[in-house]
């Protein structure tokens, strides 16, 4: 398809407003496309893992297989995203993510099938949810280095802070649709709706317009792995902001595996007083996306290394929560500083991996921050069973709070602005 050129780029009065600048991104035609598109399949995803995490439940009453549907559903992440990473740097990165899309539209539509037609089976539900995760390993590091290819690199901190605000609405607003669906017609419903709502982000995709990606010579694929590898090792803030963003999920983020067992072991609450926390949690996150269009290029660098610290102190402090509300309290902010945390690093790796390197380290930031999570969720539940829920959040707040101190010590000597020097590579 021609290439046809995009708006001008040039910020209006709104978009240099401190409150406001986040909305200039939608001076793009194709993020405007490429954002309604991902915001109805969003709250469609989020239907679908709410309904299959109930159902495998119901269907078995297992905690163990519950934690091992969500686990096949990640850990194919964390082995091949650097496949993933990999191909987007050889491919038409729309293209790719209209193939992905449509695998995952048709992932749904067989879960569907299956749970309405009464013939499901639990391995059946966690060989879809590891067919999905093996997609999301090709999606993920594809669709955000196509971000870049969108918005350019004055737009990509606000088009990232963009993004992260629909998936925390979506993850409001999905649960809750998914809740009232399962309790009148069932999961199945669910996952049929998730599967319908592939069909927006699909027809977005297919009217962008994108330039087309500047050919190169390609090596054998696991050379170019490799030579990824090495990219990233080397640069000093790509790989500080990657070890910090691994700890982070594997030792925080991971928390969440554990909030249902805190609320009734430890708060004794019930279902409706989970329900509150994770409100807490997801508005925390929102405001956090936020927060980081606000936060000016000179600070970048530093912002994952103050915002990760502030996060390990938020999560000792919530180990200590007596009550559900002093948990809220200490909960949002500290969901805040991950969000912030995850998209500082999001942006400083796209932006100075270069056009050359962006889908394969981005498949680095993939893979530490989303890969290490299941691995975390394990860690988490086997430790609570020896040491307790309260010692074993205690402990992963203070080793993201270590690791936040050994990144800024990493960067000490050099001044914390933002080198671009490598996105010219």
């Amino acid at each position: 398809m021609p290439c046809m050129r995009e708006e001008s780029t040039t910020p209006d009065k709104a978009a240099v407003r401190p409150g406001l600048a986040v909305l200039g991104v939608f001076r793009h035609r194709n993020y405007r496309l490429f954002f309604s598109g991902q915001l109805v399949s969003v709250m469609g995803s989020w239907m679908q893992t709410v309904a299959q995490a109930w159902l495998v439940y119901s269907m078995t009453h297992s905690p163990f297989l519950l934690g091992l549907t969500t686990f096949c559903a990640q850990v194919t992440v964390f082995f091949l995203a650097p496949f993933g990473g990999m191909v987007a740097d050889r491919v038409d990165r729309r293209r790719m993510v209209q193939i992905t899309q449509a695998a995952a539209m048709v992932q749904a539509a067989l879960l569907a099938g299956l749970t309405l037609g009464g013939v499901v089976q639990v391995w059946e539900i966690i060989a879809l949810a590891f067919g999905l995760g093996f997609i999301n390993a090709f999606d993920m590091p594809t669709r955000q280095a196509m971000l870049l290819d969108m918005v350019g690199p004055k737009d990509l901190r606000h088009a990232i802070a963009l993004n992260s605000m629909m998936f925390n609405l979506a993850r409001v607003v999905g649960p809750s649709l998914a809740g009232a669906l399962i309790a009148i017609v069932g999961e199945g419903v669910c996952f049929a709706v998730n599967a319908v709502s592939f069909t927006a982000v699909l027809v977005s995709l297919f009217l962008m317009r994108l330039p087309a990606l500047v050919g190169r010579k390609h090596e054998a694929p696991l050379r170019e792995i490799a030579e990824g590898y090495r990219f990233s090792l080397r640069h000093n803030q790509i790989r500080v902001s990657l070890m910090l963003v691994a700890v982070t999920s594997c030792f925080g983020a991971a928390y969440l595996s554990l909030l249902p067992a805190f609320v009734r072991d430890i708060l004794h609450g019930g279902a409706a007083d989970y329900g509150i926390l994770m409100t807490g949690v997801g508005g925390g996150a929102f405001v956090g996306a936020y927060g980081l269009s606000l936060i000016h290029e000179r600070w970048l660098a530093l912002a994952p290394v103050v915002s990760a610290a502030a996060f390990g102190i938020g999560l000792m402090l919530f180990s200590l929560a007596p009550s559900l509300w002093v948990a809220i309290l200490c909960m949002a902010p500290a969901a805040m500083f991950l969000m912030i945390t995850g998209g500082t690093t999001n942006t400083i790796v796209q932006i100075a991996a270069g056009e050359r390197f962006r889908g394969r380290v981005i498949s680095h930031y993939t893979q530490c921050f989303m890969g290490m999570m299941p691995w975390g969720a394990l860690m988490f539940g086997a430790m609570a069973g020896i040491f307790g829920i309260r010692e074993s959040v205690a402990w992963g707040g203070s080793v993201v709070l270590a690791a936040a101190t050994i990144a800024w010590l990493m960067r000490r000597d050099e001044k914390w602005q933002f080198d671009r020097s490598a996105s010219t590579d």
